[in-house]
């Protein structure tokens, strides 16, 4: 019988021949290994005091945040956290602005 090197079926016939790609270091399969890292990382979030907020922006926001925050070196999640900062720390001059924009409707 002559090996045909598409067939994957009969693999006794491809023993010998090194699979593709990096070897598998993780008995765990990808789904199962995300689940833990994403339990970790809110562990961790947690032991730090950090809090998780969802946000929903327009294309247009997201692309300039992106913009700045790569040109300030560092994060988008950092940049939006110091801005909410810097806004709670000045209510005065920012909410009355924050709340009018809202009010009408523009973003």
């Amino acid at each position: 019988m002559a090996k045909e090197n598409t067939d994957k079926v009969t693999i006794d016939l491809f023993l010998d021949q090194p699979r593709k790609g990096r070897p598998r270091t993780n008995p765990l399969p990808r789904n199962e290994q995300l689940k833990i890292n994403k339990r970790r990382q809110l562990q961790r979030d947690r032991r730090q005091g950090r809090k998780r907020i969802e946000l929903k922006v327009d294309q247009s926001v997201h692309e300039h945040l992106n913009e700045v925050a790569s040109s300030s070196g560092c994060t988008r999640s950092d940049l939006v956290e110091a801005m909410i900062k810097i806004s709670l720390a000045n209510q005065e001059q920012v909410l009355p602005a924050v709340v009018n924009l809202v009010k009408s409707g523009e973003s």
